[in-house]
C-alpha cells in the first residue's frame, strides 16, 4: 500500500526563506538613497535589512537540505500565500523602526497596500517622510508588480524546483500563454520588459522635468499600476501636462498582457490587433473618453480631455493616481468610476480587478444563452481569439466572479459593522479586492485610510490579499480538502 503524500513544509519553509532574503537584499537599495539625501532613516533601513536577511538565511539554512525536492501544486498555492504573508511583515520594519509609521496596523496596512500594489494609503504627509522609507514604499509596489514569485524563479535558478506550479499560482487571468516552454527563461523575460519599461519612463520623466527622485518613485508605481506617489496631491502636484501623458501611455502599457508586450518587443504589432482582450481594452478606454469628457467640459478641450484620459486609465488599470478628484464630478461620474473599481485592465498584466477578458467572457456567454434557448440542440461554444473557450474556463469563470462578489459584499457588510458609512464601506472593500487604491467620499483621491478603525483596516488587507492572488490561492488554503493527505 501506498505511502499517502502531505505537504512538504521543508521546501515551502526553504522557498519561503529565499523570498525573505529577496526582500532584505531590495531594502538595501533604500540605503544610497538615504545617504544621498541626508536624511534620518539610515540605521533603521539597515537594521531592518539585517533582520530581514538573517530570517531568511536562518529559514534556508534549517531547510538547506530538502531545496531541490519537488514542489506541487499544494506546496506552490503555500509558497505563494506564506511568501507574499512573509514579505508583508519584514516589509513593515523600515516603517516602524524609524518612526516614519510607528503604530503597527498602519504599517502594516502601507506595506500590503504596497506589495499588492493597490495604492491606498493612511499618511497624511507623504513629504515629510524620509527619502529612503518613500523609496522602499515605491520599491514595494514595483516588487509585488510582477509578483516576487516568479522574481525568485528569474534570479535564483538554484532552487531548482519546478517553478510551473508557482507560476501557475501566482499568474493573473483565466488563461496563461507560454512565451516560452519554460518558467524560468519566461520569467526572466518578463522581468527584462518590465525593468526596460520602468528605465524608460524614469528617463522620459526626467526630459520632462522631474528630478531623479520623483522619477525613479513614479516609474517604479506606475509600471506596478501601484499609484504611490512621493507628493500628497499625487501626480497633480506637478502641474505638467508632459508629465501626465507620458504616465497616462505608461499606465496603458502596464495594463497590457505582458505577453503582448513580449511580442511588441520582437515588433509583432500583429498580435496586438488579433488580441480580443486587447481591442475591448483600447475601446473601454476611449469609449470612457467620449462620454465623460463632453460632461466635465470647462471651455479647454485639451485640459479637460487630458483630466478624463489620466483618470479613466488610472482607475481602469487599477493605479490610483490622481490629478483631479473624480467625485466632484458628479453622480453620474462617480457611479461609473465605482464600477471601474471592479474592471481592471488585462489579464497578465500588472492590474487588479477581475481583469477585462472575465468580463469579456461572462457578456459572451450571456449573449449566447439566448441563442442557445431557440437552439436548445445546437453547440454554441464561446469564441476568444478565434478560438474555443472551454467549458471547465466558463465554468471556473463564474465560480471566480461568484466569490468575487461575494467577498466584496460580506467585506462591505463587515465594514459597516465597524462603523464605515454605507457608501464608503462598499467603496473600500471593492478598491481594497480590486487593488485600485482610491474609493469614494472621504476614501477617494483627495483623502486617505488614515481615520479608519483598525479593524476595518485589517479587514481590507486581507481583501487586498485576497485580491492580488486571484482570490482561489488564499481561499483554498481554509479548505479541509487542502490539507487532507492524498
Amino acid at each position: 500500500m501506498s505511502r499517502k503524500r502531505f505537504i512538504n513544509i521543508k521546501v515551502v519553509t526553504n522557498i519561503v526563506g529565499s523570498l525573505i532574503i529577496i526582500s532584505g537584499a531590495l531594502m538595501l537599495l533604500s540605503i544610497p538613497v538615504s545617504i544621498y539625501y541626508k536624511s534620518n532613516d539610515l540605521t533603521a533601513i539597515i537594521l531592518s535589512s539585517s533582520i530581514t536577511l538573517i530570517a531568511g538565511l536562518g529559514l534556508k539554512f534549517a531547510t538547506r537540505k530538502n531545496k531541490n525536492d519537488e514542489v506541487k501544486k499544494r506546496e506552490g498555492y503555500l509558497i505563494v500565500a506564506l511568501g507574499w504573508i512573509s514579505m508583508t511583515l519584514f516589509g513593515t520594519l523600515p516603517y516602524v523602526i524609524s518612526g516614519a509609521i510607528p503604530d503597527y496596523t498602519n504599517a502594516y496596512f502601507e506595506t500590503i497596500s504596497g506589495l499588492t500594489t493597490t495604492g491606498a494609503s493612511i499618511l497624511n504627509d507623504i513629504e515629510s517622510l524620509p527619502k529612503g522609507i518613500l523609496f522602499w514604499r515605491s520599491m514595494t509596489q514595483w516588487i509585488g508588480g510582477m509578483g516576487i514569485i516568479v522574481l525568485t524563479i528569474a534570479i535564483l535558478p538554484l532552487l531548482g524546483v519546478g517553478g510551473m506550479e508557482l507560476f501557475a499560482s501566482e499568474s493573473p487571468g483565466p488563461t496563461k500563454n507560454k512565451i516560452h516552454p519554460r518558467i524560468k527563461e519566461t520569467a526572466k523575460r518578463l522581468w527584462f520588459i518590465y525593468f526596460s519599461l520602468t528605465v524608460l519612463q524614469c528617463i522620459l520623466l526626467m526630459f520632462a522635468g522631474m528630478d531623479f527622485y520623483d522619477a525613479i518613485n513614479h516609474s517604479l508605481t506606475t509600471m506596478s499600476t501601484g499609484g504611490f506617489s512621493t507628493k500628497q496631491a499625487s501626480i497633480a502636484a506637478f502641474n505638467s501636462p508632459i508629465i501626465e501623458y507620458i504616465i497616462i501611455v505608461f499606465m496603458f502599457i502596464a495594463g497590457t498582457n505582458f505577453t503582448l508586450l513580449y511580442f511588441g518587443f520582437k515588433l509583432k504589432l500583429k498580435k496586438f490587433w488579433e488580441n480580443d482582450e486587447f481591442k475591448w481594452y483600447a475601446a473601454a478606454v476611449i469609449i470612457l473618453c467620449l462620454i465623460i469628457t463632453p460632461v466635465i467640459y470647462n471651455n479647454n478641450f485639451e485640459e479637460s480631455f487630458r483630466g478624463v484620459l489620466f483618470q479613466v486609465i488610472s482607475i481602469l488599470t487599477t493605479t490610483g493616481y490622481a490629478t483631479t478628484d473624480f467625485t466632484t464630478w458628479g453622480s453620474f461620474i462617480t457611479f461609473i468610476f465605482f464600477l471601474l473599481l471592479f474592471t481592471g485592465a488585462s489579464a497578465g498584466s500588472t492590474s487588479g480587478g477581475m481583469k477585462i477578458v472575465r468580463i469579456v467572457l461572462l457578456m459572451k456567454n450571456g449573449f449566447l444563452e439566448f441563442k442557445r434557448r431557440l437552439h436548445p440542440n445546437a453547440i454554441v461554444p464561446v469564441n476568444l481569439n478565434r478560438q474555443v473557450v472551454s467549458s471547465k474556463i466558463i465554468y471556473n469563470l463564474l465560480a471566480f466572479v461568484f466569490f468575487y462578489l461575494f467577498l466584496f459584499v460580506v467585506g462591505s457588510i463587515a465594514l459597516t459593522f465597524f462603523g464605515l458609512e454605507f457608501k464608503e464601506a462598499l467603496s473600500a472593500a471593492a478598491t481594497s479586492i480590486g487593488n485600485v487604491g482610491p474609493g469614494i467620499g472621504e476614501l477617494g483621491p483627495a483623502g486617505n485610510f488614515y481615520n479608519l478603525p483598525n479593524p476595518a483596516k485589517w479587514i481590507l488587507a486581507i481583501l487586498m490579499l485576497m485580491g492580488r492572488l486571484e482570490l482561489f490561492t488564499i481561499a483554498i488554503l481554509f479548505t479541509p480538502y487542502f490539507w487532507r493527505r492524498n
